[in-house]
């Protein structure tokens, strides 16, 4: 059966990385590492490939030196939250060590961006009420982490 995963390139930190986020989400295991053998081309018994789960999503990972930059936020990973309290926790968890954006974004202290969106944000935007879904978006536009009551707020202020 035919499966896709991220494949995410770390310079070194791979393992660091795994257990970050298999910390963070539920339903999340390391599930292999790979290290060098005699053959190289990475030094003999350091990681050179990982697999991991992150709430059912499978993901893969090497350590492929710092031969490219890193990450962009062209590449996001979105988290679909219940509540405020979801995105308080995926928020603050995400963000330690890394870097706050804005609108519901964020990067990790591996460089890797995240979205922390609420459902509640999706409903305020696409409300029938042309106004009201404005009012949310200007709200939306002037946060970092998303906050829902200011949502509603200002779309119950339109």
């Amino acid at each position: 059966m035919t499966s896709i995963s991220p494949c995410l390139w770390f310079d070194d930190n791979l393992v660091e990385a795994m257990e970050f986020y298999t910390k963070i989400f539920p339903r999340s295991s390391i599930t292999s590492v790979a290290r060098y053998g005699e053959a190289g081309p990475g030094e003999p018994g350091t990681v050179m490939a990982g697999e991991w789960v992150l709430d059912g999503q499978s993901f893969r990972g090497i350590n492929g030196g710092p031969i490219f930059a890193g990450f962009t936020e062209t590449i996001s990973f979105s988290v679909a939250c219940a509540d405020q309290t979801e995105v308080d926790y995926y928020w603050d968890n995400l963000v330690a060590g890394g870097v706050e954006d804005q609108c519901g974004w964020l990067k990790d202290k591996f460089g890797l961006s995240w979205q922390i969106i609420p459902t509640r944000l999706h409903e305020l935007l696409n409300d029938p009420d042309p106004a009201r879904a404005e009012a949310a978006m200007r709200a939306m536009l002037g946060q970092r982490r998303i906050v829902v009551a200011e949502l509603e707020a200002a779309a119950d202020n339109a």
